[in-house]
């Protein structure tokens, strides 16, 4: 019954659009070619894993990336230096189950390594106190809303300082120790380089 967290491999790229899909009005629906965007450009995409079946994801980017999405542009015109978690699904049948607290548990680890911040947001329209409050309890403050043009749906902005940053940040630098857990996913975008945070 354990939870396993690793990269995303292409070959279920069709079953995390279908995730997506049907995880209801709390999460703009996917198109192929966006979960391809997602696989080529993202900093960070994982899967869990229960029973060896796919419980759920989440997509991750760095302030300096190219996304597209307005809650990151929004992130970006206020922090220079963040990491955004762009959606979290976990399927229905693993809600309440710990899949949630163990991909935030994960992407603060490998963020803290690199990001001073740490940003979400969640949608207020459907429902949300029950996401306010799994954010809450990890940390996260609203520190504004946001209304998406693209969608017409009003976002709490989301943010939680990352308190390790600074020692990472003064002790290593850029050159993190060259450990399995301190890597990030190669990128299969031709030309990709791998996130340094700065």
């Amino acid at each position: 019954m354990s939870i396993v967290i690793r990269d995303v491999r292409e070959h279920e790229l069709d079953s995390v659009l279908a995730l997506n899909n049907n995880a209801g009005l709390a999460i703009l629906p996917l198109d192929s070619a966006k979960v391809r965007r997602f696989y080529e450009q993202a900093e960070y995409f994982r899967v869990a894993e229960r029973d060896g079946n796919l419980a759920g994801f989440l997509v991750g980017f760095g302030s300096g990336a190219d996304h597209d999405s307005s809650n990151f542009g929004w992130f970006r015109e206020r922090y220079p230096q963040f990491f955004y978690i762009d959606r979290i699904v976990v399927a229905s049948r693993r809600r309440g189950g710990g899949v949630g607290r163990a991909f935030y548990a994960d992407v603060q680890s490998y963020a803290e390594l690199r990001y001073p911040q740490l940003a979400c947001e969640v949608f207020l329209d459907h429902g949300a106190d029950p996401a306010l409050l799994f954010h809450g309890s990890f940390g996260f403050r609203e520190i504004g809303q946001h209304v998406m043009a693209e969608a017409n749906v009003r976002a709490s902005m989301l943010m939680k300082e990352l308190c390790s940053y600074p020692w990472v940040r003064d002790t290593y630098g850029d050159a993190l120790p060259d450990v399995p857990w301190t890597q990030t996913r190669a990128l299969s975008q031709p030309g990709a380089q791998r996130p340094t945070g700065t």
